[in-house]
């Protein structure tokens, strides 16, 4: 049975789905102003891991992602600029195409890690008219109030406000004021109160901007993955119209570690203000990736990208390999020679699966191994769905490598199939191994090597070995007879 660590109830427990087998699978997406670095990308890793892991034991996912391109200011006070349309100012574009070409940019990299897309990806910009009447829902309910740049909620009249955090209300505001995450404004009720509707910078025209009840604007951030969850999961919104009463509480949502006291403590307000049932039942976080003495971030100005580790010679899902090596609720320190000691891992990897297939086509006789390979699925599936353990699921493949080489018996047929059934949670790459079609040139070479080799040519045979070597591919000798590789 599938176990997950549940921030809300702060312990592990058999995942239980509200609908039989159908999963609904929130995941908060990026803010389309800059590249992703890679420890944003860390956090899609993980999700992608749980995603493939529900449906590894049968579940149907519905995925559904939302795109911030508006709303996320630069500071955690609802002040600053909006960070859209700060980097339009900066790279001289209009916000539109900012948010567009950083959209982009951000599925060619989940593309390159191998990460499933979602079901459904919704922009922030497509879901105004729904932010606004959750609004006045919130309104309605007398849970808002009026300051001179929006409309904020009031988090004192929420009386469980700040349980995913496990402190209370006032715990929560001071632990928030103490550690500088919000800073305190005159017109907010509470430090925790947030925007729900921030009002356009009089005699300035921003190039996002909606008119609303309350005034020309745009909505707050953390209305938005509110409206997305309600919509297309929760069912709060037939046609254009919002029924609160109609909603559903949602499976799954997840994000970063970063995103609990803030972030995903506003979203439930929201919610639950409204509807006045649970919002979601499992919230899942994964850990920040850390350099030396230090988190990873934008701010810090110490962002890697997954084009840095491609002029590293290190493929994007070597970085893959390095983030499944670590538990998702454990903080990852990143190196590159960690990243390049994951690369040769990986390599090994590709290799064996070339091995596997080379060994296929060769022996004649193949013994049965059902027992073995029963042994190594039932181990693997334990360890995935203990929460997600991909370290020890990654350690079970190992073991079957070791199984392989050893075995003179092994077929090496029903290994290759169990590796590639592995993979589907891995998500590294190893069905598109193949077998290459040697060239003529190649062909003859590795015959004329043969023939030194029978003679005991050695020198002979070693020079045409460095020939097929500069041609890109690596010879090793087998009691098969020599198998050739394309260098990776």
């Amino acid at each position: 049975m599938l176990k997950l660590y549940n921030t809300l109830t702060h312990k592990k427990a058999i995942f239980k789905p509200l609908h039989n087998k159908k999963v609904g699978l929130y995941t908060c997406g990026p803010t389309v102003y800059s590249y992703a670095h890679i420890g944003n990308l860390k956090t899609y890793i993980f999700e992608d891991v749980l995603k493939r892991t529900l449906l590894l034991n049968g579940y149907q996912v519905k995925h559904v992602m939302n795109i911030t391109d508006v709303g996320h200011l630069t500071s955690n006070a609802d002040t600053g600029e909006d960070k859209i349309e700060k980097e339009a100012k900066k790279e001289k574009k209009s916000a539109w195409k900012i948010a567009d070409f950083y959209t982009k940019a951000f599925f060619k990299d989940i593309q390159k890690l191998n990460i499933l897309k979602p079901d459904i990806i919704a922009k922030a910009t497509d879901n105004i008219n729904e932010d606004i009447q959750l609004i006045q829902e919130l309104e309605r309910k007398d849970f808002t109030y009026r300051t001179s740049d929006g409309i904020y909620f009031d988090t004192s009249k929420l009386k469980d406000y700040g349980k995913l955090t496990g402190m209370n209300f006032q715990k929560l505001s001071q632990t928030l004021k103490a550690g500088s995450r919000i800073e305190f404004s005159p017109e907010k009720k509470n430090i925790t109160d947030f925007s729900l509707w921030k009002f356009s910078p009089k005699n300035i025209k921003r190039q996002m901007e909606w008119s609303s009840p309350w005034g020309i604007g745009f909505p707050g951030w953390h209305i938005e993955c509110a409206v997305i969850n309600l919509k297309f999961l929760g069912k709060a919104f037939k046609g254009k119209r919002f029924l609160p009463k109609k909603a559903t509480t949602i499976d799954i949502h997840c994000g970063g570690i970063d995103h609990i006291p803030i972030h995903h403590t506003n979203e439930i307000a929201q919610v639950e203000a409204v509807t006045g049932k649970k919002f979601v039942n499992y919230w899942l976080h994964g850990e920040f990736l850390k350099l030396p003495g230090k988190r990873m971030g934008k701010s810090e100005g110490n962002a890697i990208l997954i084009s840095d580790l491609e002029k590293n010679d290190c493929s994007p899902l070597a970085y893959r390999y390095l983030v499944l090596n670590s538990h998702y609720h454990t903080p990852l320190e990143f190196s590159l020679k960690a990243l390049k000691a994951s690369q040769e891992s990986l390599n090994n990897l590709y290799s064996f699966v070339y091995d596997c297939l080379w060994f296929s086509k060769k022996q004649k006789t193949r013994k049965d191994q059902t027992f073995e390979i029963a042994k190594y699925q039932k181990e693997f599936k334990e360890a995935i769905n203990e929460d997600l353990n991909t370290p020890q699921a990654l350690a079970v493949i190992w073991k079957l490598i070791k199984m392989y080489y050893d075995s003179a018996s092994i077929n090496p047929q029903a290994v290759y199939k169990l590796a590639l059934e592995f993979d589907k949670i891995f998500g590294l790459g190893l069905n598109k191994i193949k077998l290459i079609p040697l060239s003529l040139t190649i062909q003859k070479l590795l015959s004329l090597r043969e023939k030194a080799r029978q003679n005991k040519q050695w020198s002979q045979a070693d020079q045409i070995r460095q020939k097929i070597e500069k041609a890109g591919f690596k010879v090793e000798d087998t009691i098969l007879g020599p198998k050739v590789i394309k260098k990776i």
